[in-house]
């Protein structure tokens, strides 16, 4: 049997520091058997006057150093990811075979997969299971990945959320709430697709660096796989995801430090003999994770009844959740599964850590890391891999980004709750504070369809609102008391 020689490269984490090359035309790849390759050029870097630099060239005074590349060199048999074909550099557009690399040899990019589509239909996805994997003839997945052990996420409701477009004067309204997953958080599609692609290279332990629910997802698919699981977090998380992720009873390292110590210590894991046998699902297995988040926007666009929203609004952490939604709407319009037409994708972010949207507001390229300080936990990254193409989408897209106080995080939590029933965690806080923010300033039209995501239970996060909420008052068992309390 063939082998291929895949390399895992001892890197800066992907999101370590480093300085983004000049900007590379994003290209989707659609290949219909029987026919010619369509390159479709609607990337986030899109901009047919920008350098495109030769693989290895870097911009001027970047600064980057790896202290090894020695790390071990896998033999991998030919294995099933379905219409997944390689791997392609974000950067400068080097290929690779499949497998557990994440960075580029040539320039230190990111590495994506990249796929050549049979013909896909919307009856062939309806016809699919109510989870992700109906989706998967558009995943870096075999066909038999639903078969295998696994926590069978996604296929989550959407809200019409018309109680609170009302009283925010919108015309339409939805709420994509992805606390419905397994472990309550949209980490459950990302881990499935990772949890994968671990299986089909002989990866038996499944690890992460978490702010929680990215931590709580591994522990639990890995417990019902049946494999070991690694999770590294930081030592100050909230006990609603620290006790939930213990619980599964794989091993929970906490480091004191924040999430970008955790990060920093990952990527000396790599290439470590301790870790040989480890899938870290968002670094050596990133490319296959990160595709779990198109699941997002193919649903979106499905139960929408196969149509696109005129405007989304996205919590940003590391930037990826964004940028493949994205993704995911520009691959349904190259498949020609929904009508292309135009959208709008914002980006929500808490002040205590924006880095994206400081980025963004100053008309930069490049995302400097700041030192997170918010209540929003599960976006307190503060040097975000995905921050420079999430800026490249939103302005591409015609977007905007903004920034939230935590008091203002907490008003939305506790309206999405009064108004809809939806318990949301910081993150979504954080996004429908944006949302008012962002109509309160004209950037976001009141009269277009817009879709808001809901990424994780609020049950997670209680120290948020627990000195805010409580009972009414405390009585007696008696009417009377009753009576004056409701008075």
């Amino acid at each position: 049997m063939k082998k291929h020689l895949v390399r895992q490269l001892n890197t800066a984490h992907p999101e370590g520091q480093r300085d983004r090359p000049e900007e590379a035309p994003a290209t989707i790849r659609i290949a219909h058997r029987g026919s010619n390759t369509r390159a479709i050029t609607r990337g986030a870097n899109s901009d047919p006057d920008r350098k495109v630099r030769r693989p290895g060239q870097m911009r001027e005074g970047l600064k980057m150093t790896v202290d090894n590349l020695s790390a071990p060199v896998v033999a991998v048999d030919e294995f099933d990811f379905g219409p997944a074909t390689g791997l392609v550099c974000r950067e400068c557009g080097a290929h690779y075979s499949l497998g557990a690399a994440y960075a580029c040899m040539e320039c230190f990019g990111p590495l994506e997969v990249t796929y050549s589509y049979g013909e896909v239909t919307r009856e062939q996805i309806e016809a699919g299971p109510s989870s992700l994997w109906r989706y998967a003839p558009l995943l870096p997945v075999s066909q038999h990945a639903v078969d295998e052990p696994n926590l069978q996420p996604g296929w989550t409701r959407i809200v019409h959320a018309h109680n609170l477009a009302e009283e925010l004067g919108m015309t339409s309204l939805w709420i994509k709430d992805d606390s419905g997953n397994p472990t309550h958080s949209f980490k459950d599609r990302v881990v499935a697709v990772a949890q994968s692609a671990a299986r089909r290279l002989g990866l038996g332990t499944l690890s992460c660096a978490s702010t929680g629910n990215l931590a709580h997802a591994v522990a639990a698919a890995a417990a019902r796989a049946g494999q070991n699981s690694v999770v590294i977090v930081p030592h100050d998380l909230e006990d609603g995801k620290t006790v939930t992720t213990a619980t599964y009873g794989g091993k929970l390292l906490a480091v004191e430090g924040n999430y970008d110590d955790v990060n920093r210590l990952c990527s000396e894991l790599i290439g470590d003999p301790l870790t040989n046998d480890w899938g870290f699902v968002n670094v050596n297995l990133r490319p296959y994770y990160a595709e779990g988040s198109k699941t997002m926007g193919f649903e979106i666009a499905e139960q929408l009844g196969w149509r696109l929203p005129d405007q989304v609004v996205i919590p940003i952490a590391s930037g990826a959740l964004l940028v493949k939604v994205d993704k995911a709407f520009r691959e349904l319009i190259a498949l020609g599964l929904v009508e292309d037409r135009p959208y709008k994708i914002f980006g929500a972010q808490a002040t205590g850590c924006s880095p994206v949207y400081q980025a963004f507001e100053a008309g930069f390229d490049v995302v400097r890391p700041v030192r997170p300080n918010t209540i929003a936990k599960s976006l307190a990254i503060g040097n975000p891999a995905d921050g420079p193409y999430a800026i490249d989408v939103i302005r591409r897209t015609g977007g905007a980004i903004g920034s939230v106080s935590d008091e203002e995080v907490v008003d939305g939590i506790r309206r999405l709750a009064r108004t809809e029933g939806v318990f949301a965690e910081t993150a979504g806080g954080v996004v429908l504070a944006t949302l008012e923010q962002l109509l309160a300033s004209g950037k976001l039209d009141p009269t277009a369809e817009t879709v808001i995501l809901n990424t994780g239970d609020g049950l997670k996060t209680l120290d948020a609102v627990i000195d805010h909420v409580g009972p009414t008052a405390t009585i007696r068992p008696q009417v009377s008391d009753v009576r004056e309390a409701l008075a």
